[in-house]
């Protein structure tokens, strides 16, 4: 059995999946189920129409009760398990069914694997085990099978990628050592099997039509398709106008599109309905959608005073603009760690915006809270230095940036700017020779980074 392509299914077929594509968009996933399944059942190694179905069914056992659907397929597996390994076509049927049943179904997935592997489908077998590690994406053994699934389907790259994450586990993984040469080797023959077996020509037009086979089998909703469904949602709210389920598919229509101002004035909309009340999502979804519409507006101002820069109003546009859109972001920010205060990374982003309006002791306060988190600790301490540097606190600023500089462990520009920053606070201070010890790492690395060049010139000139 071989693997088919959505280009090569009849056009029947195809028409179906184009519109269970537009039913999981509506949230209609039991007809999307229903049509993937029995076009599976005509072309069971098509995979496009295998993910759609996927992600059909992950999304309707999130909306009902994980439990229940659980319950059905453990009731049901005994059956199916007395299949014979022999049949692998009545396997895969009766891993399907268990799959309807519960899709978190490991053992059902594995089987599916096991059968798909059997008919020669090996680009699903290795589909099955991806959906087993995102159920359990540490574990070991899950790891090393789904990088040896893809090297049987010939998808080395992930099969690197699979070995990497892990050796982010378990640095010096045997396994891991082992599958990175095991793809390396199997990827030099093919591609040795693949230069004997075509001319350059050829593999261009394969090369060519495959990149185009794999984006028409991808689930994606067009420009076109997003607008017929705004427009749908659109007639479905006049008929249900406190209906908010379908403000919610205009508003997500309209930033797919990337129109942000449309998408506002539905969430403002949404916000009225008493279903709404308390609603942080869409709270927090109006202050992001405003801040898109600032920043939209800055974009274009500023673009048009390059086009005109002796335009003296439009420059005091741009100004106001970048005042209105900083004004904007600092409220929402405040707002959003009144709300949530223990999110340190939020705290972390309050702090940027506190210190770019100049207020450096609350930003120094929220950049103390930033530090809790291992995700924005770096980022922090570099903040906190900058905000005590503008205090001319030089003192309390070292300890931020040499914490920082002992932390980071590459020579990378982040570490530069810390490095920088340590060096300025020491000439604040009247320690030259302590700065130039620390303008000296950076030269010795990069003597491109800001003025370093000229002050390590104008230090050597001096003596």
């Amino acid at each position: 059995m071989q693997e088919v392509t959505l280009n090569s299914l009849e056009a029947r077929l195809q028409k179906q999946i184009e519109n269970a594509q537009v039913a999981l968009q509506r949230g209609n996933f039991d007809y999307v189920i229903e049509i993937t399944t029995q076009v599976l059942k005509q072309e069971p190694g098509c995979l496009p129409v295998r993910r759609l179905q996927r992600v059909a069914m992950l999304k309707r056992a999130d909306t009902k009760n994980k439990f229940f659907s659980k319950a059905m397929g453990s009731v049901t597996m005994a059956g199916f398990m007395l299949a014979s390994k022999k049949d692998p076509l009545k396997s895969l049927e009766n891993a399907d069914k268990m799959l309807h049943a519960d899709p978190y179904n490991i053992i059902a997935l594995k089987m599916l694997s096991e059968a798909c592997a059997a008919l020669g489908l090996l680009e699903t077998a290795a589909f099955a085990w991806e959906a087993v590690r995102d159920i359990n994406p540490k574990d070991h053994d899950t790891l090393v099978t789904l990088a040896n699934a893809y090297i049987a389907a010939h998808q080395y790259k992930e099969a690197v990628q699979v070995a990497e994450d892990l050796l982010k586990l378990r640095p010096q993984d045997g396994d891991a050592i082992a599958l990175m040469r095991k793809t390396s080797v199997a990827q030099t023959m093919d591609k040795g099997k693949w230069e004997s077996q075509a001319s350059f020509r050829t593999k261009l037009k394969d090369e060519t039509l495959a990149v185009s086979l794999e984006q028409a089998a991808k689930v994606i909703t067009s420009a076109e398709m997003t607008e017929r469904l705004i427009e749908e949602a659109k007639e479905r709210l006049a008929q249900e106008p406190n209906n908010i389920n379908h403000y919610r598919s205009i508003i997500e229509g309209y930033r797919r599109m990337e129109d942000s101002a449309s998408a506002l004035e539905y969430v403002k909309k949404a916000r009225l309905l008493p279903s709404a009340a308390g609603d942080s999502t869409l709270e927090k979804l109006q202050g992001d959608l405003a801040i898109a519409v600032l920043d939209k507006q800055l974009k274009t101002l500023v673009a048009q005073a390059e086009a005109a820069p002796d335009d003296a109003a439009l420059k005091q546009s741009v100004q106001a603009a970048r005042d209105e859109l900083a004004k904007v972001k600092l409220a929402d920010a405040h707002a959003y760690v009144e709300r949530y205060p223990n999110d340190y990374a939020a705290r972390y982003t309050l702090g940027v915006l506190l210190y770019d309006a100049g207020d450096y002791q609350s930003a120094i306060a929220n950049f103390q809270q930033a530090l809790k988190s291992p995700k924005v600790r770096i980022s922090a301490l570099g903040g906190m230095g900058k905000a005590l540097k503008a205090r001319k606190m030089f003192d309390l600023a070292v300890q931020q940036f040499q914490t920082a500089k002992s932390e980071l462990p590459t020579m990378d520009d982040l570490k530069k700017d810390v490095i920088y920053q340590l060096a300025e606070c020491y000439e604040g201070m009247g320690r030259k020779d302590e700065a130039i010890i620390e303008y000296k790492l950076i030269y010795s690395d990069d003597i491109g980074f800001r003025d370093v060049a000229d002050k390590i010139n104008e230090f050597y000139s001096s003596k």
